[in-house]
């Protein structure tokens, strides 16, 4: 019905991503906790992201790209909307991990636009981290299931099940079965790039004190 996971376009899972990740963080003066604090993850992701243990979800990335004041699309390059109609087998398939994670983007970008989806291929065992933002956001399982979590509350959704909840809840998601699950997400939060530019912003969160390098 929808495509697994095959291949990468424009910026792979960047062996530099983490060390660039950290040396903006230094540069700018900013503890792990401050920009976990900020982008509404945990300090253990943004240690694992610095030393590429862990492969950042769009949405995470694009959190910590903000509080670090840094252009997403420096860090990982998308394929640009393809207009109002995307074609089965032609979208390119993507991901900062393909081999775990990829993305068809089938949402089109123009002035005053609020919506963004993806196709997502997630392998079986993968695991997103947790994290909340601003905006909302809608899972609709199209091939294989998925559990999600909200604060505390795990849905276990298979094929044709769907969710719709607001961002600033602390979610995360994985793939609990043996094969892959595909899964429409629409979200408002500009995971592209093309509304906003980034900015150094609390955002959901907050300013919190600094309790760590």
């Amino acid at each position: 019905m929808t495509q697994r996971p095959s291949r990468a376009s424009g910026a792979d899972n960047d062996p530099g991503l983490g060390p660039r990740l950290r040396a903006r963080r230094t540069a700018l003066g900013l503890t792990m906790q401050q920009v976990a604090d900020r982008a509404g993850l945990t300090i253990g992701f943004i240690s694992q992201s610095e030393r590429g243990l862990a492969s950042p979800s769009l949405g995470s990335l694009t959190n910590v790209a903000r509080v670090l004041d840094m252009d997403p699309a420096t860090l990982f390059t998308q394929p640009p909307s393809q207009g109002e109609v995307t074609t089965a087998g032609t979208r390119p398939v993507y991901g900062i991990d393909p081999s775990n994670m990829s993305y068809e983007r089938i949402s089109a970008a123009f002035p005053g636009h609020t919506l963004r989806a993806v196709l997502i291929h997630e392998a079986p065992g993968h695991r997103s981290e947790p994290i909340r933002h601003e905006g909302e956001e809608l899972f609709y399982i199209l091939q294989g299931a998925l559990t999600v979590e909200i604060e505390g509350q795990r849905h276990v959704l298979a094929a044709g099940d769907s969710i719709h909840f607001a961002s600033t809840r602390v979610h995360s998601s994985w793939n609990h079965t043996d094969t892959h699950t595909s899964i429409l997400h629409v979200c408002t939060m500009d995971v592209f790039g093309d509304g906003t530019r980034p900015r150094h912003s609390d955002d959901t969160t907050g300013h919190h004190e600094d309790r760590t390098e």
